[in-house]
């Protein structure tokens, strides 16, 4: 069964054209993560937040990637990340036209 995964950390910038060129190879790395079907990359400068939302094919390939990715973030420097995993209803998904049928 496929979940979601919710990531968000505190985030100084840029918002603009340099994240989306500093930030082009992590996001291509990531489509190599096992079972990551997809990512929404999420900002609000206001706030100085960044994250993500990403569904995988499963919770054990969920978790994997929140425990890596976790401590990647760690290492460079990243304090106040908050992950979290979670189950899909997925006929309440259907309804309002949520992408989140793997097959």
């Amino acid at each position: 069964m496929a979940v979601i995964v919710q990531v968000d950390f505190p985030y100084a910038g840029p918002f603009d054209q340099r994240m989306t060129e500093q930030m082009s190879d992590l996001a291509a790395s990531i489509n190599d993560e096992p079972g990551m079907l997809w990512k929404v990359w999420t900002i609000n400068e206001q706030t100085k937040e960044a994250g993500g939302v990403y569904l995988f094919d499963n919770q054990a390939n969920a978790e994997a990637y929140l425990a890596m990715h976790s401590a990647r973030l760690r290492q460079m420097g990243v304090e106040g990340i908050t992950g979290k995993v979670f189950h899909i209803n997925e006929a309440l998904t259907a309804i309002n036209q949520g992408p989140v049928n793997p097959a």
